[in-house]
């Protein structure tokens, strides 16, 4: 399994790792809680710019660390993490950066330049590490050319903790497996706290991802291209409903509405909608469908949609949410 994840990282992100620097664990959710674990005390800080995942801040606060929010720019700028503002983010007290490029939830990524002013701010910064999630590397759209700090800037190969998994690219969520690479101090650190919180990966489930990782890559562009599909078919959708405003995204699979627009309105269910939570609950109130409120990932008044589903299923939703905002009064 190591060997094919050393390949992995050569072979897509011209990184090169040996077997003492590579840990693999049941998902990436365990391969953040052990590096968590594994580094963190009482007072220390991790940066995490905002919307993120909503499983960062609470494997932070398990560790007994603070999550340090920080909000990047607004949707109409593109969900851009800024280099000034992550300066003015970075405190003595600060041990990590988390970086969730293809994001969840907005779908936003960064540009090579764009990690490389990233990179730059981190140089300056010795003593912090960088936690990078590259779940969604595989899923990108127009030509978008993914990049990880690591491979941008070498300094910070020897500071760069850089996760990884199947779930997302090679569609295997439930096979659980997800695998890190970094250096061999840190490693050896992350790898103690795994080899203490679970038993180890299922035989069965390392031989499929060795062979995901190992077989043909042409379905990852032919899946990233049905995954465009669906984002533009749910965008031009979206964007006829009045009160709703939409980033366009640059991968992953989620589509990240701003609903200011409609805030202060009540639902033709009744219900006044002062919040993402309002408006969400709601939605699936009155019309089946299931979204995520934006305050959950950190920033409001947004809501989450996930694009993983059929066009059947996804045009049904849409017309639902379209009909939903038309009501309001």
């Amino acid at each position: 399994m190591k060997a094919a994840i050393i390949r992995k990282f050569k072979r897509d992100n011209n990184l090169d790792y040996d077997a003492s620097q590579i840990v693999v664990s049941g998902g990436g959710k365990q391969v953040i809680f052990n590096a968590m674990l594994a580094t963190c005390n009482p007072g220390d800080e991790v940066v995490i710019p905002t919307p993120s995942w909503v499983s960062y801040a609470d494997i932070v606060k398990f560790a007994l660390a603070a999550s340090r929010s920080l909000s990047p720019a607004t949707s109409r700028l593109g969900f851009k993490l800024r280099p000034e503002d992550l300066e003015a983010a970075i405190t003595p007290r600060t041990k990590w950066l988390f970086l969730n490029f293809p994001n969840n939830p907005t779908g936003a990524a960064c540009s090579r330049a764009e990690m490389a002013a990233i990179a730059e701010v981190m140089l300056r910064h010795p003593n912090v590490w960088i936690m990078t999630d590259d779940i969604y590397e595989h899923l990108v759209y127009d030509d978008f050319q993914f990049c990880t700090i690591a491979e941008v800037e070498p300094r910070l190969y020897d500071r760069v903790l850089t996760m990884n998994g199947v779930s997302k690219a090679y569609a295997m969520t439930g096979w659980r497996l997800g695998f890190c690479a970094g250096p061999k101090d840190l490693i050896s650190a992350v790898s103690n706290v795994n080899g203490q919180n679970g038993g180890g990966i299922a035989t069965l489930t390392q031989a499929a991802a060795t062979a995901a990782l190992d077989g043909p890559q042409d379905l990852l562009k032919e899946r990233a291209a049905i995954y465009k599909e669906r984002r533009d078919f749910v965008l031009d959708r979206l964007s006829e409903v009045e009160g709703l405003r939409c980033h366009r995204p640059e991968g992953a699979f989620y589509i990240y509405p701003n609903i200011s627009g409609l805030i202060g309105k009540t639902s033709k269910g009744g219900r006044k909608i002062e919040t993402d939570v309002d408006f969400v609950m709601a939605l699936v109130d009155e019309h089946h469908v299931a979204t995520v409120q934006g305050a959950a990932y950190g920033m409001s008044p947004f809501f989450r949609i996930s694009y993983a589903t059929s066009m059947e299923k996804l045009g049904e939703g849409c017309a639902r949410i379209a009909q939903f905002c038309k009501d309001m009064r």
